[in-house]
């Protein structure tokens, strides 16, 4: 069986939601053993509603619904599940024995939360001297804004990403419906992780890593930080527009909402764009005849290519535009995604076998290392589903202690 490339890493996650859940599903597609620690009383946040599969309402009110939800499934694969109540004594000391066989301890509660449990870092070190584990707050560890609570859409405010997003000179629409900052946040979350430890295996020490989500996503608009820096200029919603490419946009095309977005930065392109089109006068015409001059009449050349591109299939025009070295793909929706055969044939989706929803599609694995190029390998767990081995195997709690621990109701 081919390695992964954390292969006999073993990871203590406290995540909840998506960005922390997310930090640990990427650590376990790559072959860390990663153990999700919740409980009954404070099941993941993504565990809970009522999950529709397919067109049926499903789990009825058989306590199923928990382990039915399709993105806790998504953000989970790869995880055993344990439940333990960590604000009783023995659930704290449970705990600190699971991180005393641990590499790492992952969480992304609000700062402060671990240490009033008892858990901190300095706790983790004593039964673990060279334990990484990562805080990913959304403020970060320290600093005055350290209390303050947040979820994807306030740290998409904080970070700027809400500010972008709108038509110019229309008010701000500001909230995407992808959590873009979560997995952002948790794919840095991922590297830090990583470069932990292998500082790890350099020296034989562990460290605390603060990550602030807030941090981590103001990271991604290096333009507009440039922009203010040197030219004390605020960039702001500008829609589809780009300062240095026209046409740029997105473009309706035949059929029901179907779009076309098209790049043009050369002249060498926008011609071949007005061959495509049956119109090699637009590349002469005053308006569009140079970069300086489709950026002056923007609004004219989105609406003269607009007229064209109506009554064109989005596929169909793209294969010409592509031919003739115009950059242009159709606007895909998930089930476009899903189907592309670019995507089928890089196994972009993996289908999993979920015991109580059956075959179920998941998001696959983005790179691919040559060598260590990790797999999905389990479905996504039920609560506590793997108390059993964690408890009785790993930790060795057998018999009168664990019927014991089991009726003051630690593990539940």
């Amino acid at each position: 069986m081919e390695r992964s490339a954390l292969d006999g890493f073993r990871v203590l996650d406290l995540g909840r939601v998506l960005a922390g859940p997310m930090l640990g599903q990427l650590l376990a597609d790559m072959g860390a053993e990663v153990i999700k620690v919740e409980s009954h009383q404070r099941m993941d946040g993504t565990r809970l509603g009522r999950p529709i599969i397919g067109d049926d309402i499903a789990g009825g009110d058989e306590g199923k619904w928990p382990n039915m939800q399709p993105m806790f499934h998504a953000v989970n694969r790869n995880k055993m599940a344990v439940t333990l109540d960590l604000k009783s004594p023995q659930g704290r000391q449970t705990f600190l024995d699971m991180a005393s066989v641990s590499d790492v301890v992952t969480e992304n509660f609000s700062p402060g939360v671990m240490d009033s449990l008892g858990l901190g870092y300095e706790e983790l070190r004593r039964v673990r001297p060279d334990i990484v584990m990562i805080s990913m707050s959304g403020p970060g560890a320290w600093g005055p804004r350290r209390h303050i609570v947040t979820y994807a859409s306030q740290i998409a405010a904080l970070c700027g990403m809400a500010a972008f997003i709108g038509y110019e000179d229309e008010e701000v629409l500001g909230i995407s419906q992808t959590h873009y900052c979560d997995a952002a946040a948790a794919t840095a979350g991922a590297t830090a992780v990583c470069q932990a430890l292998y500082y790890r295996q350099r020296t034989g020490r562990g460290q605390f890593i603060d990550l602030s989500q807030w941090e981590a996503d103001t990271a991604f608009h290096a333009e507009a930080i440039i922009e203010y820096s040197m030219n004390k200029r605020v960039l702001r919603a500008r829609g589809n527009y780009h300062p240095r490419m026209a046409p740029y946009n997105a473009y309706r095309c035949k059929g029901d909402d179907a779009w076309i977005t098209i790049a043009v930065d050369t002249e060498e392109a926008w011609r071949g764009l007005c061959r495509v089109a049956g119109h090699p006068e637009w590349a002469s015409d005053s308006r569009f005849r140079d970069m300086y001059e489709r950026l002056r009449n923007r609004k004219e050349l989105d609406k003269t290519v607009s007229e064209w591109t109506r009554n064109e299939d989005a596929y169909a025009l793209m294969e010409q535009l592509q031919a003739a070295g115009v950059a242009a793909m159709p606007v895909m929706n998930i089930q476009d995604l899903y189907f592309n055969p670019h995507h089928q044939a890089r196994k972009a989706f993996v289908e999993t076998n979920h015991p109580l929803v059956g075959v179920e599609p998941i998001y696959g694995i983005p790179w691919r290392l040559g060598k260590t190029p990790g797999r999905i390998r389990l479905h996504a767990p039920s609560v506590g589903e793997h108390n059993a081995y964690i408890y009785q195997e790993l930790l060795a709690i057998q018999g009168e202690m664990a019927r014991s621990l089991e009726e003051k109701k630690v593990f539940w």
